[in-house]
Protein backbone atom coordinates (compact mmCIF):
# COMPACT_ATOMS: atom_id res chain seq x y z
CA UNK A 1 0.00 0.00 0.00
CA UNK A 2 1.41 3.37 -1.08
CA UNK A 3 2.07 5.72 1.80
CA UNK A 4 0.20 8.99 1.92
CA UNK A 5 2.10 12.03 0.58
CA UNK A 6 2.31 14.91 3.07
CA UNK A 7 4.80 17.21 1.32
CA UNK A 8 5.28 18.01 -2.36
CA UNK A 9 8.03 20.15 -3.85
CA UNK A 10 8.24 20.58 -7.61
CA UNK A 11 8.35 16.95 -8.86
CA UNK A 12 9.31 15.36 -5.52
CA UNK A 13 6.89 13.80 -3.04
CA UNK A 14 7.48 12.91 0.60
CA UNK A 15 5.55 10.69 2.96
CA UNK A 16 5.91 11.17 6.70
CA UNK A 17 7.99 7.99 6.84
CA UNK A 18 10.39 9.32 4.20
CA UNK A 19 10.71 12.67 6.01
CA UNK A 20 11.42 10.88 9.28
CA UNK A 21 14.07 8.63 7.72
CA UNK A 22 15.82 11.60 6.10
CA UNK A 23 15.60 13.58 9.36
CA UNK A 24 17.14 10.64 11.21
CA UNK A 25 19.95 10.50 8.67
CA UNK A 26 20.64 14.21 8.91
CA UNK A 27 20.48 14.02 12.72
CA UNK A 28 23.13 11.29 12.64
CA UNK A 29 25.40 13.51 10.54
CA UNK A 30 24.85 16.52 12.80
CA UNK A 31 25.53 14.38 15.84
CA UNK A 32 28.80 13.26 14.32
CA UNK A 33 29.68 16.93 13.90
CA UNK A 34 29.20 17.51 17.62
CA UNK A 35 25.60 18.71 17.94
CA UNK A 36 24.21 17.68 21.32
CA UNK A 37 21.01 18.17 23.30
CA UNK A 38 20.72 21.77 24.46
CA UNK A 39 22.85 23.15 21.62
CA UNK A 40 21.62 25.81 19.22
CA UNK A 41 21.92 25.19 15.50
CA UNK A 42 21.66 28.00 12.94
CA UNK A 43 19.48 27.18 9.94
CA UNK A 44 19.72 29.54 6.97
CA UNK A 45 17.94 28.02 4.02
CA UNK A 46 15.77 28.78 1.04
CA UNK A 47 12.30 27.22 0.72
CA UNK A 48 13.00 23.54 0.11
CA UNK A 49 12.14 20.15 1.65
CA UNK A 50 15.59 19.98 3.24
CA UNK A 51 14.57 22.92 5.45
CA UNK A 52 11.75 20.79 6.88
CA UNK A 53 14.08 17.82 7.26
CA UNK A 54 16.71 19.94 9.02
CA UNK A 55 14.22 21.30 11.57
CA UNK A 56 13.05 17.79 12.42
CA UNK A 57 16.66 16.52 12.58
CA UNK A 58 17.73 19.25 15.00
CA UNK A 59 14.73 18.56 17.23
CA UNK A 60 15.54 14.83 17.21
CA UNK A 61 18.87 15.65 18.81
CA UNK A 62 17.22 17.74 21.53
CA UNK A 63 18.83 20.87 20.07
CA UNK A 64 17.15 24.17 19.20
CA UNK A 65 16.73 25.65 15.70
CA UNK A 66 17.95 29.23 15.24
CA UNK A 67 16.09 30.48 12.17
CA UNK A 68 18.02 33.01 10.09
CA UNK A 69 16.47 34.76 7.11
CA UNK A 70 18.18 33.93 3.81
CA UNK A 71 17.73 37.62 2.92
CA UNK A 72 20.10 38.74 5.69
CA UNK A 73 23.57 40.09 5.01
CA UNK A 74 26.76 39.23 6.87
CA UNK A 75 26.45 41.80 9.66
CA UNK A 76 22.91 40.72 10.46
CA UNK A 77 23.90 37.06 10.58
CA UNK A 78 26.93 37.81 12.76
CA UNK A 79 24.64 39.53 15.26
CA UNK A 80 22.20 36.61 15.25
CA UNK A 81 24.94 34.09 15.95
CA UNK A 82 26.45 36.24 18.69
CA UNK A 83 23.22 36.98 20.55
CA UNK A 84 22.18 33.30 20.55
CA UNK A 85 25.63 31.82 21.21
CA UNK A 86 25.22 29.52 18.21
CA UNK A 87 28.19 27.36 17.23
CA UNK A 88 26.67 24.90 14.74
CA UNK A 89 25.17 25.60 11.31
CA UNK A 90 23.22 23.93 8.55
CA UNK A 91 21.83 25.46 5.38
CA UNK A 92 22.46 26.45 1.79
CA UNK A 93 23.63 30.05 2.20
CA UNK A 94 27.21 31.21 1.58
CA UNK A 95 26.91 34.00 4.15
CA UNK A 96 26.37 31.49 6.96
CA UNK A 97 29.03 29.18 5.53
CA UNK A 98 31.50 32.04 5.77
CA UNK A 99 30.87 32.45 9.50
CA UNK A 100 30.55 28.88 10.82
CA UNK A 101 31.40 25.40 9.55
CA UNK A 102 28.08 24.72 7.80
CA UNK A 103 26.58 21.35 6.89
CA UNK A 104 25.33 22.00 3.36
CA UNK A 105 21.78 21.05 2.46
CA UNK A 106 22.94 20.70 -1.12
CA UNK A 107 24.74 17.48 -0.13
CA UNK A 108 22.69 14.26 -0.40
CA UNK A 109 21.04 13.14 2.84
CA UNK A 110 21.31 9.44 3.55
CA UNK A 111 18.19 8.07 5.25
CA UNK A 112 18.53 6.20 8.53
CA UNK A 113 16.31 4.21 10.86
CA UNK A 114 13.82 6.64 12.32
CA UNK A 115 14.00 6.59 16.09
CA UNK A 116 12.48 9.36 18.12
CA UNK A 117 12.76 10.41 21.75
CA UNK A 118 10.40 13.18 22.76
CA UNK A 119 12.38 16.25 23.85
CA UNK A 120 11.93 17.86 27.24
CA UNK A 121 8.94 20.19 26.70
CA UNK A 122 10.61 22.98 28.65
CA UNK A 123 13.79 23.07 26.56
CA UNK A 124 14.20 25.51 23.67
CA UNK A 125 12.83 24.36 20.32
CA UNK A 126 13.12 27.39 18.05
CA UNK A 127 14.57 30.88 18.13
CA UNK A 128 13.27 33.43 15.64
CA UNK A 129 14.17 37.09 15.33
CA UNK A 130 12.02 40.08 16.13
CA UNK A 131 13.13 43.70 15.92
CA UNK A 132 12.43 46.01 18.82
CA UNK A 133 12.29 49.80 18.78
CA UNK A 134 16.01 50.16 19.42
CA UNK A 135 19.12 48.20 18.59
CA UNK A 136 19.47 45.08 16.52
CA UNK A 137 16.94 42.23 16.22
CA UNK A 138 16.18 40.21 19.36
CA UNK A 139 15.95 36.44 19.44
CA UNK A 140 12.54 35.12 20.51
CA UNK A 141 12.89 31.85 22.43
CA UNK A 142 10.16 29.24 22.14
CA UNK A 143 10.20 25.98 24.06
CA UNK A 144 8.72 22.75 22.73
CA UNK A 145 5.81 23.39 25.08
CA UNK A 146 5.10 26.94 23.91
CA UNK A 147 5.53 26.23 20.20
CA UNK A 148 3.49 23.03 20.52
CA UNK A 149 0.68 25.07 22.07
CA UNK A 150 0.90 27.54 19.18
CA UNK A 151 0.55 24.69 16.69
CA UNK A 152 -2.59 23.44 18.46
CA UNK A 153 -4.03 26.95 18.51
CA UNK A 154 -3.36 27.39 14.77
CA UNK A 155 -4.88 23.99 13.95
CA UNK A 156 -8.04 24.81 15.87
CA UNK A 157 -8.32 28.40 14.61
CA UNK A 158 -8.03 27.36 10.96
CA UNK A 159 -9.98 24.13 11.35
CA UNK A 160 -7.18 22.18 9.63
CA UNK A 161 -7.50 18.42 9.15
CA UNK A 162 -6.08 15.64 7.00
CA UNK A 163 -8.70 16.55 4.40
CA UNK A 164 -7.13 19.96 3.76
CA UNK A 165 -4.54 20.95 1.18
CA UNK A 166 -2.32 24.02 1.55
CA UNK A 167 0.69 25.60 -0.11
CA UNK A 168 3.55 27.51 1.50
CA UNK A 169 5.21 30.40 -0.35
CA UNK A 170 6.25 32.53 2.65
CA UNK A 171 9.82 32.18 3.97
CA UNK A 172 10.04 29.33 6.49
CA UNK A 173 12.50 31.42 8.56
CA UNK A 174 9.51 33.61 9.51
CA UNK A 175 7.31 32.40 12.37
CA UNK A 176 4.25 32.13 10.08
CA UNK A 177 6.07 29.98 7.54
CA UNK A 178 7.37 27.58 10.20
CA UNK A 179 4.00 27.49 11.95
CA UNK A 180 2.21 26.57 8.72
CA UNK A 181 4.69 23.79 7.94
CA UNK A 182 4.69 22.21 11.40
CA UNK A 183 0.91 22.49 11.81
CA UNK A 184 0.31 20.86 8.42
CA UNK A 185 2.56 17.93 9.31
CA UNK A 186 0.89 17.54 12.72
CA UNK A 187 -2.57 17.51 11.13
CA UNK A 188 -1.74 15.30 8.16
CA UNK A 189 -2.62 18.20 5.87
CA UNK A 190 -1.23 17.83 2.33
CA UNK A 191 1.26 20.62 1.63
CA UNK A 192 3.07 21.98 -1.41
CA UNK A 193 6.24 23.95 -0.70
CA UNK A 194 7.25 26.54 -3.31
CA UNK A 195 10.82 27.63 -3.95
CA UNK A 196 9.71 31.26 -4.26
CA UNK A 197 6.59 33.35 -4.68
CA UNK A 198 5.17 33.52 -8.18
CA UNK A 199 1.58 34.75 -8.49
CA UNK A 200 0.57 32.81 -11.59
CA UNK A 201 2.08 29.62 -10.17
CA UNK A 202 0.26 30.17 -6.87
CA UNK A 203 -3.10 30.57 -8.65
CA UNK A 204 -2.47 27.64 -11.00
CA UNK A 205 -1.57 25.47 -8.01
CA UNK A 206 -4.83 26.30 -6.23
CA UNK A 207 -6.64 25.06 -9.32
CA UNK A 208 -4.47 22.03 -10.10
CA UNK A 209 -3.90 20.78 -6.55
CA UNK A 210 -7.38 21.71 -5.29
CA UNK A 211 -5.95 23.78 -2.43
CA UNK A 212 -8.50 24.26 0.36
CA UNK A 213 -6.80 26.88 2.58
CA UNK A 214 -4.61 29.66 1.19
CA UNK A 215 -2.34 31.84 3.34
CA UNK A 216 -1.74 35.46 2.34
CA UNK A 217 0.03 38.55 3.58
CA UNK A 218 -0.72 42.02 2.21
CA UNK A 219 1.54 41.91 -0.90
CA UNK A 220 0.10 38.53 -1.95
CA UNK A 221 -3.46 39.75 -1.37
CA UNK A 222 -2.85 42.88 -3.45
CA UNK A 223 -1.24 40.85 -6.22
CA UNK A 224 -4.25 38.53 -6.35
CA UNK A 225 -6.71 41.45 -6.40
CA UNK A 226 -4.75 43.17 -9.20
CA UNK A 227 -4.37 40.13 -11.46
CA UNK A 228 -6.01 41.05 -14.79
CA UNK A 229 -7.03 37.45 -15.51
CA UNK A 230 -8.04 36.36 -12.01
CA UNK A 231 -11.43 35.10 -13.20
CA UNK A 232 -9.72 32.60 -15.49
CA UNK A 233 -8.48 30.54 -12.51
CA UNK A 234 -10.73 28.02 -10.80
CA UNK A 235 -10.44 28.82 -7.09
CA UNK A 236 -13.61 26.98 -6.07
CA UNK A 237 -11.70 24.46 -3.93
CA UNK A 238 -10.76 27.17 -1.39
CA UNK A 239 -12.64 27.20 1.90
CA UNK A 240 -11.10 30.63 2.62
CA UNK A 241 -7.95 32.72 2.37
CA UNK A 242 -6.28 33.61 5.66
CA UNK A 243 -4.99 37.21 5.92
CA UNK A 244 -2.11 37.64 8.37
CA UNK A 245 0.89 39.81 9.33
CA UNK A 246 -0.87 43.17 8.82
CA UNK A 247 -4.40 44.52 9.36
CA UNK A 248 -6.75 43.73 6.47
CA UNK A 249 -7.07 46.24 3.64
CA UNK A 250 -10.82 45.85 3.18
CA UNK A 251 -10.93 47.18 -0.38
CA UNK A 252 -8.35 44.62 -1.51
CA UNK A 253 -10.07 41.69 0.23
CA UNK A 254 -13.49 42.72 -1.08
CA UNK A 255 -12.17 42.96 -4.64
CA UNK A 256 -10.89 39.38 -4.50
CA UNK A 257 -14.19 38.14 -3.06
CA UNK A 258 -16.17 40.05 -5.71
CA UNK A 259 -14.14 38.50 -8.52
CA UNK A 260 -13.78 34.95 -7.18
CA UNK A 261 -16.39 34.40 -4.47
CA UNK A 262 -13.65 33.34 -2.02
CA UNK A 263 -13.98 34.73 1.50
CA UNK A 264 -11.27 35.85 3.93
CA UNK A 265 -10.40 34.91 7.49
CA UNK A 266 -8.25 37.60 9.21
CA UNK A 267 -5.86 36.41 11.92
CA UNK A 268 -3.41 38.11 14.28
CA UNK A 269 -0.19 36.91 15.86
CA UNK A 270 3.41 37.77 16.65
CA UNK A 271 6.73 35.97 16.82
CA UNK A 272 6.46 36.20 20.60
CA UNK A 273 2.94 34.72 20.71
CA UNK A 274 2.29 33.15 17.29
CA UNK A 275 -1.52 32.87 17.44
CA UNK A 276 -3.28 35.65 19.35
CA UNK A 277 -6.65 36.03 17.63
CA UNK A 278 -8.49 34.70 14.60
CA UNK A 279 -11.88 35.28 13.08
CA UNK A 280 -14.38 32.47 13.67
CA UNK A 281 -14.59 30.48 10.45
CA UNK A 282 -18.36 30.67 10.41
CA UNK A 283 -18.49 34.44 11.13
CA UNK A 284 -15.41 36.14 9.68
CA UNK A 285 -15.29 39.93 9.47
CA UNK A 286 -12.88 42.26 7.70
CA UNK A 287 -13.09 45.00 10.33
CA UNK A 288 -11.59 42.91 13.15
CA UNK A 289 -8.53 40.78 13.84
CA UNK A 290 -11.02 38.31 15.31
CA UNK A 291 -11.49 36.93 18.79
CA UNK A 292 -8.85 35.52 21.11
CA UNK A 293 -8.27 31.89 20.19
CA UNK A 294 -9.12 29.38 22.96
CA UNK A 295 -6.13 29.25 25.28
CA UNK A 296 -5.25 32.94 24.84
CA UNK A 297 -6.47 35.66 27.22
CA UNK A 298 -6.47 39.29 26.08
CA UNK A 299 -6.77 42.59 27.86
CA UNK A 300 -6.40 46.24 26.91
CA UNK A 301 -4.63 48.67 29.25
CA UNK A 302 -4.45 52.45 29.29
CA UNK A 303 -1.46 53.92 27.47
CA UNK A 304 -1.20 56.49 30.29
CA UNK A 305 -1.79 54.51 33.47
CA UNK A 306 -1.21 50.88 32.45
CA UNK A 307 -4.52 49.94 34.08
CA UNK A 308 -7.13 47.79 32.29
CA UNK A 309 -9.75 49.81 30.41
CA UNK A 310 -13.43 49.14 29.79
CA UNK A 311 -14.66 47.25 26.69
CA UNK A 312 -14.45 49.43 23.60
CA UNK A 313 -11.84 51.77 25.06
CA UNK A 314 -8.50 52.14 23.29
CA UNK A 315 -5.18 51.10 24.81
CA UNK A 316 -2.27 48.68 24.50
CA UNK A 317 -3.19 45.07 23.75
CA UNK A 318 -1.68 42.54 26.16
CA UNK A 319 -1.93 38.76 26.14
CA UNK A 320 -1.29 35.61 28.20
CA UNK A 321 -1.11 32.06 26.86
CA UNK A 322 0.76 28.77 27.10
CA UNK A 323 2.09 29.61 23.64
CA UNK A 324 3.89 32.74 24.90
CA UNK A 325 7.64 32.84 24.29
CA UNK A 326 10.05 31.89 27.05
CA UNK A 327 11.75 35.27 26.61
CA UNK A 328 14.19 37.28 24.53
CA UNK A 329 17.90 37.15 23.94
CA UNK A 330 19.64 39.31 24.99
CA UNK A 331 17.94 38.86 28.35
CA UNK A 332 17.86 42.57 29.16
CA UNK A 333 15.26 42.99 26.41
CA UNK A 334 12.74 41.15 28.63
CA UNK A 335 12.37 44.02 31.08
CA UNK A 336 9.92 45.95 28.90
CA UNK A 337 8.29 42.90 27.25
CA UNK A 338 6.07 41.86 30.15
CA UNK A 339 3.61 43.51 32.51
CA UNK A 340 3.07 41.26 35.54
CA UNK A 341 3.07 38.14 33.35
CA UNK A 342 1.19 39.74 30.46
CA UNK A 343 2.97 40.06 27.10
CA UNK A 344 2.97 43.65 25.87
CA UNK A 345 2.23 43.42 22.15
CA UNK A 346 3.00 47.08 21.49
CA UNK A 347 -0.18 47.20 19.39
CA UNK A 348 -2.92 49.72 20.14
CA UNK A 349 -6.59 48.89 19.75
CA UNK A 350 -9.74 47.94 21.58
CA UNK A 351 -11.61 44.83 22.65
CA UNK A 352 -15.37 45.23 22.46
CA UNK A 353 -17.94 43.66 24.74
CA UNK A 354 -18.38 40.77 22.30
CA UNK A 355 -14.69 39.89 22.40
CA UNK A 356 -13.90 41.26 18.93
CA UNK A 357 -10.43 42.77 18.67
CA UNK A 358 -9.75 45.90 16.63
CA UNK A 359 -6.21 47.07 15.84
CA UNK A 360 -5.68 50.79 15.30
CA UNK A 361 -2.01 51.67 15.75
CA UNK A 362 1.35 50.67 17.21
CA UNK A 363 2.83 52.01 20.41
CA UNK A 364 6.21 50.61 19.47
CA UNK A 365 8.14 52.25 16.68
CA UNK A 366 9.11 49.26 14.60
CA UNK A 367 8.04 49.24 10.98
CA UNK A 368 6.27 46.20 9.54
CA UNK A 369 7.13 45.56 5.88
CA UNK A 370 5.45 42.55 4.25
CA UNK A 371 5.09 41.00 7.70
CA UNK A 372 8.77 41.51 8.56
CA UNK A 373 9.73 43.86 11.36
CA UNK A 374 12.24 46.62 10.72
CA UNK A 375 13.89 48.42 13.66
CA UNK A 376 14.45 52.11 12.78
CA UNK A 377 17.64 52.15 14.87
CA UNK A 378 19.17 49.38 12.76
CA UNK A 379 18.70 51.33 9.52
CA UNK A 380 19.77 54.57 11.21
CA UNK A 381 23.02 52.96 12.33
CA UNK A 382 23.92 52.23 8.70
CA UNK A 383 22.99 55.73 7.53
CA UNK A 384 24.94 57.34 10.37
CA UNK A 385 28.02 55.56 9.08
CA UNK A 386 28.05 57.68 5.91
CA UNK A 387 30.16 60.83 6.27
CA UNK A 388 27.57 62.94 4.44
CA UNK A 389 24.89 62.19 7.07
CA UNK A 390 24.92 64.63 9.99
CA UNK A 391 21.78 63.15 11.56
CA UNK A 392 18.94 60.89 10.52
CA UNK A 393 15.76 59.18 11.66
CA UNK A 394 13.75 56.37 10.11
CA UNK A 395 10.00 55.89 10.28
CA UNK A 396 7.21 54.01 8.52
CA UNK A 397 4.28 55.20 6.43
CA UNK A 398 1.22 53.24 5.29
CA UNK A 399 1.63 51.32 2.06
CA UNK A 400 -1.13 49.32 0.40
CA UNK A 401 1.16 46.63 -1.00
CA UNK A 402 3.64 46.13 1.84
CA UNK A 403 1.71 47.23 4.93
CA UNK A 404 4.30 49.93 5.62
CA UNK A 405 7.20 51.50 3.74
CA UNK A 406 10.49 52.63 5.27
CA UNK A 407 11.21 56.37 5.00
CA UNK A 408 14.53 57.91 6.03
CA UNK A 409 14.74 61.57 7.09
CA UNK A 410 18.31 62.79 6.63
CA UNK A 411 20.00 65.99 7.73
CA UNK A 412 22.98 66.13 5.39
CA UNK A 413 26.42 67.48 6.27
CA UNK A 414 27.16 67.88 2.54
CA UNK A 415 25.33 67.11 -0.71
CA UNK A 416 24.62 63.42 -1.22
CA UNK A 417 22.31 61.60 -3.63
CA UNK A 418 19.40 59.72 -2.06
CA UNK A 419 20.18 56.68 -4.22
CA UNK A 420 23.62 56.37 -2.64
CA UNK A 421 22.11 56.23 0.84
CA UNK A 422 19.43 53.69 -0.05
CA UNK A 423 22.09 51.67 -1.86
CA UNK A 424 24.27 51.70 1.25
CA UNK A 425 21.44 50.25 3.34
CA UNK A 426 20.76 47.68 0.62
CA UNK A 427 24.38 46.54 0.78
CA UNK A 428 24.39 46.11 4.57
CA UNK A 429 20.86 44.95 5.39
CA UNK A 430 18.08 42.79 3.99
CA UNK A 431 16.23 44.26 1.01
CA UNK A 432 12.99 44.84 2.95
CA UNK A 433 14.87 47.21 5.31
CA UNK A 434 15.97 49.47 2.46
CA UNK A 435 14.26 52.91 2.59
CA UNK A 436 11.63 53.44 -0.05
CA UNK A 437 12.43 57.17 0.06
CA UNK A 438 15.00 59.53 1.54
CA UNK A 439 13.65 62.91 2.67
CA UNK A 440 16.28 65.61 3.22
CA UNK A 441 15.41 67.82 6.20
CA UNK A 442 17.08 70.80 7.91
CA UNK A 443 17.28 68.98 11.24
CA UNK A 444 15.92 65.92 13.05
CA UNK A 445 13.41 66.90 15.77
CA UNK A 446 14.49 65.50 19.14
CA UNK A 447 13.65 65.79 22.81
CA UNK A 448 16.34 67.16 25.15
CA UNK A 449 17.05 63.54 26.05
CA UNK A 450 17.97 62.89 22.42
CA UNK A 451 14.88 60.79 21.63
CA UNK A 452 13.68 61.28 18.06
CA UNK A 453 10.21 62.79 17.70
CA UNK A 454 9.07 60.42 14.96
CA UNK A 455 5.50 61.63 15.33
CA UNK A 456 6.55 65.07 14.04
CA UNK A 457 8.43 63.54 11.13
CA UNK A 458 5.38 61.48 10.20
CA UNK A 459 3.15 64.55 10.35
CA UNK A 460 5.49 66.58 8.14
CA UNK A 461 6.67 63.96 5.67
CA UNK A 462 4.56 60.88 6.26
CA UNK A 463 2.17 60.76 3.35
CA UNK A 464 1.24 57.18 2.34
CA UNK A 465 3.95 55.67 0.15
CA UNK A 466 1.48 54.77 -2.62
CA UNK A 467 0.08 58.29 -3.06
Amino acid sequence: MTERVVLTFEDSEYSLTRLDALAAGLARTLGARGVRAGDRVALMSSNRPEFVIAVRAIWRLGAAVVLISPAWKRGEVEHALAVTGTEHAVGDNPVLAGLLPMLSLDEPIEPAEATWAEPDPDTDSVLVFSSGTTGLPKAVRHTHRSFGAAVRHWRDALGLSDQDRIQVVTPPSHILGLLNIVTALECGTWMRLHRRFDLDRLLRTIEADRITVEMAVAPIALAIASHPELESFDLSSLRYIMWGATPVTASVAEEVTRRTGVRWVPAYGASELPVIACNPLEDARLDSAGKAVPGVVLRVVSLDTGKPVAPGETGEIQARAESLMAGYLPAEANAEAFDDGWYRTGDVGDLDAGGWLHLTDRSKEMIKVRGFQVAPAEVEAVLHGHPAVADCAVFGVPDTADGEAVIAAVAAARPIEAEKLTGLVGERLASYKRPREVVFVPEIPRLPSGKVLRRILKERYGRPADQ
